[in-house]
Parts: structure tokens; sequence; C-alpha cells
């Protein structure tokens, strides 16, 4: 079968931990595929496999990107993803970063490839991101997991991540973490929750969360300088719209009101088809 991961170089790394951010799915607020490219940029992370688009993904989906300047087509970039190293100093692990669309087609080839590449490298850990839309507050910071092992996750619990409980649709996290379990990967998936009427901006705040449980998990140093300013003046914003706006008050009221009665946990992502859901970003281009 024709390759899925064009590799162009095998690093070589001290006790790698790879993490996978994708887009698609699994990506409210663009949390995952955020939290990939702020790592990628921070850890100056270097490229070195790229995934063949033309083996996971549906164009008529996942439509190529093309830049057109006068009349003149200067590039068509397909869908897809890449694989990034960067080494994280004497104490650390090593890092590999997977920031990819989520693929269209041909799951357990996909994984099976990841894996592949996991065992050329040298990873034995493997980490998925993900983010998911909840009746939680902008000030809420939670973060819930799963983990392979019941040890790996007393780990995750006394950073603050919630075990998941959960039936129904999955992403491409569970097809990676549930063949990492039977190739004897220590795997761990974590997922942001997201408030609704945030949709259309990037909560910088989970963002420092996640990158610093991150830099727990792999041993490694990473400044959030970066994210917890940007997080300071995005909640300004919002702290002012809801002053202002009524309806922004009683939902958010609301949230919070069953949070303290103790039913919070039962109405998380509990929003009933056809309620109405505010977008912050309505607001946010109102002014």
């Amino acid at each position: 079968m024709e390759k899925g991961i064009f590799i162009e170089k095998i690093p070589k790394l001290k006790d790698p931990i790879l993490v996978a951010g994708f887009d698609g799915w699994g990506n409210a607020l663009d949390i995952s595929k955020s939290m990939a490219a702020y790592l990628i940029r921070k850890l100056k992370a270097e490229s070195f496999a790229k995934i063949n688009p033309d083996l996971f993904f549906r164009y008529d989906e996942n439509r190529p990107f093309v830049n057109i300047e006068e009349g003149i087509l200067k590039a068509v970039s397909p869908p897809g993803g890449s694989f990034h190293f960067c080494p994280t100093g004497p104490k650390g692990r090593d890092i590999v970063i997977l920031k990819c669309n989520e693929p269209s087609l041909r799951w357990a080839h996909f994984v099976e490839e990841l894996f592949s590449l996991c065992e050329k490298v040298g990873v034995r850990t493997v980490v998925t991101l993900g983010g998911m839309y909840d009746n939680v507050l902008h000030t809420d910071r939670i973060i819930s997991g799963i983990a392979s092992t019941e040890e790996l996750f007393s780990k995750l619990k006394k950073q603050g991540v919630i075990p998941i409980n959960y039936q129904g649709p999955g992403a491409i996290h569970s097809s990676i973490h549930f063949q990492g379990l039977k190739r004897g990967f220590e795997c761990i998936s974590l997922w942001c929750h997201c408030p609704y009427y945030l949709q259309g901006t990037t909560h910088f705040g989970l963002l420092s969360s996640l990158a610093s449980l991150l830099s727990f998990l792999g041993n490694f140093e990473l400044d959030t300088q970066e994210l917890d300013s940007n997080w300071k003046e995005l909640n300004r914003q919002v702290q002012g719209l809801i002053e202002k706006n009524p309806e922004l008050r009683t939902m958010i009221s609301e949230i919070r009101k069953a949070k303290v009665q103790g039913s919070w946990a039962s109405m998380k992502g509990s929003i009933e088809k056809g309620q109405k859901v505010i977008h912050l970003e309505d607001f946010l281009k109102s002014r």
C-alpha cells in the first residue's frame, strides 16, 4: 500500500513523547491544533515528516487552500499534517509534535503508520489533545482525560485532570488510544472543556493550563507568559461584553447557578437541539 507518512529524516531523540493536535470534530475553540502550533513555535521544533494527503483526506470535505494574486495561481496547499521534533534540554524528555487535520479516510491505516513512525523515533508515550464545547464558564479551566493505566491516570488526577465517562461518537483520538494499548504504548488523551459562548475566539487561559500540564508530563519548561497575557486581555473584553448584554448575563448566571447547586455535572454537554447558542464572536465583531 502507498506510504501514508513521508519521513524526510529520523531524528535522534531522548525518551521522546508524542503530542498530537488535530483540527476537526474534536477541536473546539481550536484548542487542539492551536496547542500543537504553539509548541512548534515556542520550542522552535523542526519538521521531519509529512502526512500523505491523498490517502487520508476527501478533498471535497477538506478542500485545498489556494492562493491567487492578481489573477495568478500562486499555490495550492492540500489538507494534511506534519511531524516536528524538539530536544528540550538535559532533564526533560524530547518532544515529537503532530499538527494535523483529522483524517477523513483510512483511520486504521493512519494509526498503523503513526505508530510505525513512533517506533522508528523511539516514542513510547502518546498524548492526543482535544477540545469539546460544554456548559462551563469562561473562567473555568476544566481538563478531562483518559489514560492507558490506573497508575498513569493517578498522576493526571493529581494535576487536576477529571476522568472521562462517555458513550457516543468518537474522534481519531480514540482509535489512536485503542491501538496504542494493544501495542503496549503509554497513552493519554486530554480534553479541554470550552464554553459555548466563546465560539469564534481562542481560549488562551485553557491553552495555558494545557501547556503547563504537557510540560509536567514531559518534564520540560514551557513559557506560557504570552498565553497568560492574551487571556488577561480577552477576559477583560469578555467581562465588558457580559456587563453590557442582559442576554449574556442571564445565560452565564444560569450556568453559575447550576454549578453552585450541584446540578452542573448533569447539565454538562446537555444543550438541547435547537436551543439558542450565543456566539461571543457576534458581539466582538459588532464592536
